[in-house]
């Protein structure tokens, strides 16, 4: 059955004001261009979409409290001072969770030693090894791989696919969509003697004058530690530790795509966007953001409140609260600037060559004079 609020109570909610009737009974959130009927919501917080509203089946709408609205023009007004926040509280006011058959389902394996908190839920074709334990009211979906001696805190949700390797430890209300890996080994390798990267590293020169006959597998005695309130995007990619584990910090948003090498140390309520690649060693502080498909090289520290703009390539180590951009990474200013000074490269290349063409017609003049 669809959820439905009152006006009133949606208001009341959002800790927001409510201008008009309360007792419309609301079923639906909606675009103000895709509004059905009198029971939808229109969103129209941002302020280029209230000229939708007019000749519109909507009866209630949510504005910022910035709007200037026609009186009239809709039945009932509830305003907000932070939309995008608002929108998130109303999105969790009527969402509608994915159906669960409670309990462990007769295809699912659950090894003896696995110990299982109060009200689990595990769906067909999940492998939960020895050892293993998962919290209250965590809910794994079909077809999830817990490894032996793991541990999933309470009221956790991992979605169908997703694999768990052997001694992850994730915390409480975690969320890991499709097909995420947490607890592979790490890509770590090494030659007998000194290769290849470590000559180009070392800067000798822009030569390879060495060959990576053999590459010997380091193994992976680590494992990974997941924080509370933390989010895995899917087909994500976790790698465990060498020797200590690879870990995140409570609160932290990991978009789809990601790899995470390992020994990696990622702080709190970061926010890694989709596409970004963290090689092994790195430490990030609290509350970074790093955008789409940065790439950060290994051993690097990252400070506390760094925003990192998409595309980044952080090479070196980034002091707290900058933000930075490019690649090689710098300062804000210092990569617009050189993005503006690229576009005004082909009017620079027009006029060296006009003054070229001039100085050259002045050369053989003063040769025939």
């Amino acid at each position: 059955m669809a959820k439905s609020y009152t006006t009133q109570a949606i208001a009341q909610a959002l800790d927001a004001k409510l201008i008009g009737n309360g007792n419309i009974r609301i079923t639906r959130l909606a675009h103000p261009a895709d509004v059905q009927n009198e029971h939808d919501l229109a969103l129209a917080v941002d302020d280029k979409l209230l000229s939708l509203l007019a000749g519109g089946a909507a009866r209630a709408a949510v504005i910022s409290e910035r709007a200037e609205i026609e009186p009239g023009l809709i039945d009932a007004c509830i305003v907000v001072g932070r939309p995008r926040f608002a929108v998130a509280k109303l999105t969790e006011l009527f969402t509608e969770a994915v159906h669960v058959v409670r309990g462990i389902h007769p295809s699912a394996v659950v090894e003896d030693g696995a110990q299982l908190g109060e009200n689990v839920s595990i769906g067909a074709f999940c492998y939960v090894g020895s050892g293993a334990a998962i919290g209250d009211n965590s809910i794994l979906h079909p077809q999830v791989y817990v490894g032996s001696e793991s541990a999933i805190g309470r009221n956790t949700l991992i979605h169908s696919g997703v694999r768990i390797g052997a001694r992850v430890v994730i915390g409480d209300r975690c969320i890991l969509h499709f097909n995420a890996s947490v607890g592979s080994d790490g890509f770590s390798y090494v030659t007998p003697q000194p290769g290849s990267v470590e000559e180009a590293k070392a800067g000798n020169g822009a030569e390879v004058t060495v060959t990576n006959d053999e590459l010997v597998r380091i193994a992976s005695l680590g494992a990974v530690v997941i924080g509370d309130d933390v989010e895995i995007g899917a087909s994500s990619t976790i790698d465990r530790g060498t020797v200590a584990s690879t870990t995140i910090g409570n609160g932290t948003k990991i978009d789809n795509q990601v790899q995470i090498g390992h020994n990696v140390v990622i702080g709190k309520n970061c926010m890694i966007c989709g596409r970004v690649g963290i090689a092994g060693s790195t430490v990030i502080g609290d509350r970074v953001v790093l955008g789409g498909a940065t790439g950060v090289a290994d051993h690097v520290k990252i400070g506390d409140d760094v925003i990192a703009m998409a595309m980044s390539g952080i090479a070196g180590n980034i002091a707290a609260r900058t933000v930075v951009g490019g690649q090689p990474a710098m300062p804000r200013d210092q990569a617009m600037e050189n993005f503006l000074n690229l576009n005004r490269l082909k009017g620079f290349i027009k006029k060296v060559e006009t003054l070229t063409r001039r100085m050259d017609a002045l050369e053989r003049k003063s040769k025939t004079d």
